[in-house]
């Protein structure tokens, strides 16, 4: 008797109804180790709605669905707002409700930063685009501190775990989001190079804006940090949509961009002709104004990127344990196992330096942790969020053709993966950075040596990737044309210092033999002698 051609048969059953925060090992024992067990007490509920059908439904519907611009209502009027999908706004509501936002800046709790970096890395598995404004709206914070006045009037609304979207006056409203306008046409990360001109106006402080910006995402915030050329140079302003008054402010979005992925996510270009303004800061600092935003936007450049990792290897570990082929479960094959096993320790190494990152913000007298935070965040924002599409990839081939279908998942991911990489400064920009911290600020590098240190002695081929890395900082005429090559040398050796001390042996080991040893050939699925099987079962979820 035949088979039913019209059943399905040997198909892995949908990744539904696990909890995202429990079932990642790597992540809740960074967690304890840096803010206790309790905090991963406190993101249960967080988990577990992100891991069900109702998640995974929603953010694919707000991807599928993107938002629209409408420039103009049935009577005439210029309005130009953004129309998303209700399932962009059930995501929001409850990142927002989860105190993802900038809810930690006014939180007395001791390791705040911690909880909501380890939230956002979680939640973001739902869907990633809604994690844009988010983002921002957290970092705004510390910048808007270089303002008093500023920052009282605005920080509790941002800090709100209310969300309250629609254009309205910002003292009518339970809570609010911030967003940032920085590059231009002609600049790019290249901000002094921008030409929008701040002019003043009689009263103190209020500029008008002329100008275009040229990428500015999620127009529909309620406010955004500006970057414009005043009379003594570039400068930062607060640029609200509404004003007090309940008018709205002159802000027009000319467009929103057509981009490879992030489509849930409304990325606009602006043009300001005559756009009401309040200067953030002095006049001509602008850049060091932003800079805090900037930081705390990189942080979740590399949680979103982790992020990314952990969702893809969780698609791809529990596919294979449950799809056979060739007499047997993926899950048993060596070479399958050992591409699993390579993934998790990329997935690990991630996760557990991202956390790292933010236990420093969670320690802000802390000179050490201070400078540590300096020279961590471009480090790992360039080698996290480079290391991420390549992985994503090799995630995605682990299912296949199923892999390659927009049903499963993987392809959002995969266009999503290159982003953190571009936003905030591309790789050159950063590894850059990383040459600038280290040869302005001294505490910077012995932040880094001090940290690398801990694990000293504990495995030869890191200790030798150290070495090596303070022999590159000395050959100072080749230090720019390397800058790459050193910034992803020392954040491998940061990831082996952390999983070396923390990580089971079989996933430190692996990480220093593939890593930072001399037989790595750069692909996936080359480790040799670590347990493969016991790897892969730490790293699958379950139900």
């Amino acid at each position: 008797m035949g088979s039913d051609i019209r059943a399905s048969n040997n198909q892995a059953p949908p990744l539904i109804g696990h909890n995202v925060v429990t079932s990642d090992h790597a992540l809740t024992d960074a967690i304890s180790r840096h803010a206790g067990a309790d905090v991963v007490g406190e993101l249960i509920d967080l988990g577990a709605e992100a891991g069900t059908e109702e998640a995974r439904e929603h953010g694919m519907l707000a991807n599928k669905f993107h938002p629209e611009l409408v420039n103009y209502d049935r009577f005439g009027n210029r309005v130009d707002e953004v129309e998303f999908h209700p399932s962009w706004h059930w995501l929001m509501e409850r990142a927002v409700g989860h105190a993802l936002a900038a809810a930690p800046w006014e939180s007395d709790h001791p390791h705040a930063h911690v909880r909501r970096a380890a939230g956002f890395f979680a939640w973001s598995q739902t869907e990633p685009g809604h994690g844009c404004p988010i983002s921002m709206t957290y970092a705004a914070v510390p910048a808007l501190r270089a303002d008093e006045a500023v920052a009282k009037q605005w920080t509790p609304l941002l800090a709100s775990t209310s969300y309250d979207p629609g254009l309205r006056n910002p003292a009518d409203k339970k809570g609010a989001l911030a967003g940032m306008g920085m590059t231009e046409k002609q600049g790019g990360s290249d901000v002094r190079a921008n030409v929008t001109e701040a002019r003043p106006t009689s009263s103190d402080g209020n500029y008008t804006l002329h100008g275009h910006k040229w990428f500015t995402s999620a127009p529909m915030n309620d406010m955004f940090l500006v970057l414009a050329q005043a009379e003594q140079g570039v400068t930062c302003f607060v640029v609200p949509r509404v004003l007090e008054d309940g008018t709205r402010n002159q802000l027009d979005v000319v467009r929103l961009k057509d981009k490879l992925g992030n489509r849930s996510n409304a990325s606009s270009e602006l043009e300001f002709n005559g756009t009401w303004a309040h200067r953030l800061g002095d006049e001509g600092r602008g850049v060091r104004t932003i800079i805090e935003m900037v930081a705390a936007t990189r942080l979740d450049c590399v949680l979103g990127s982790a992020s990314l990792m952990r969702r893809s290897l969780a698609e791809a570990s529990w596919h294979v344990a449950h799809r056979s082929a060739f007499g047997g479960l993926l899950a048993d094959k060596p070479l399958m196992q050992n591409v699993i096993a390579d993934l998790a320790v990329e997935s690990e190494a991630a996760t557990a330096l991202a956390i790292r990152l933010a236990a420093a913000v969670d320690n802000p007298n802390d000179p050490h942790e201070a400078a540590f935070r300096r020279i961590a965040l471009p480090l790992a924002k360039f080698w996290v969020c480079k290391r991420t599409p390549f992985m994503v990839a090799e995630a995605l081939e682990c299912l296949g053709g199923n892999g390659y279908v927009e049903e499963s998942g993987l392809p959002l991911l995969f266009r999503e993966s290159p982003l953190n990489s571009v936003w905030e400064g591309s790789g050159n920009v950063n590894a850059l950075d990383v040459l600038r911290a280290l040869t302005r600020e001294p505490e910077a590098l012995n932040a880094w040596i001090t940290e690398v240190g801990k694990a000293h002695g504990a495995d030869p081929r890191l200790d030798a990737a150290v070495q090596h890395a303070l022999e590159m900082l000395g050959d100072t005429a080749s230090l720019e044309v390397g800058a790459r090559r050193l910034a992803g040398l020392m954040a491998a050796c940061l990831q082996g210092s952390l999983l070396v001390r923390f990580a089971p042996a079989e996933i430190a080991d692996a990480f220093c033999a593939s890593r930072l040893g001399t037989s790595y050939n750069g692909t996936f699925g080359t480790l040799q002698g670590a347990d493969f099987r016991s790897i892969v079962e730490r790293t699958t979820p379950t139900i």
